[in-house]
């Protein structure tokens, strides 16, 4: 399984960037995603940047990996996800979330 690690750009070079994200700082082949600049925040899975993603997005995956980390460590999911976890919304919001409105 590949688990997308959201990186926000620091540096460029051809069909490169240097990244950093979640305590690491990487080079990523920017090759699917075109030319970025020192600021973007970008979704990396195994070295490739896949998608160009805002803050706010960034924000949401590293909270929803913060949780999988708590739970792969036996902590209880206290933590804030910043969205709604699929286990605190309604019916309705269930069928919506899953196609089935």
């Amino acid at each position: 399984m590949c688990i997308g690690m959201p990186m926000q750009v620091t540096a460029t070079e051809p069909g490169h960037a240097w990244c950093e994200g979640r305590g690491e700082r990487r080079r990523v082949n920017t090759a699917l995603v075109g030319a970025v600049v020192p600021g973007d925040w970008l979704l990396v899975f195994l070295g490739d940047a896949r998608e160009h993603i805002d803050a706010d997005r960034a924000a949401e995956v590293n909270a929803a990996l913060d949780l999988v980390l708590g739970a792969m460590q036996g902590l209880d999911a206290d933590g804030d996800a910043g969205f709604a976890l699929p286990s605190q919304m309604t019916a309705e919001q269930l069928r919506q979330l899953s196609g089935q409105a």
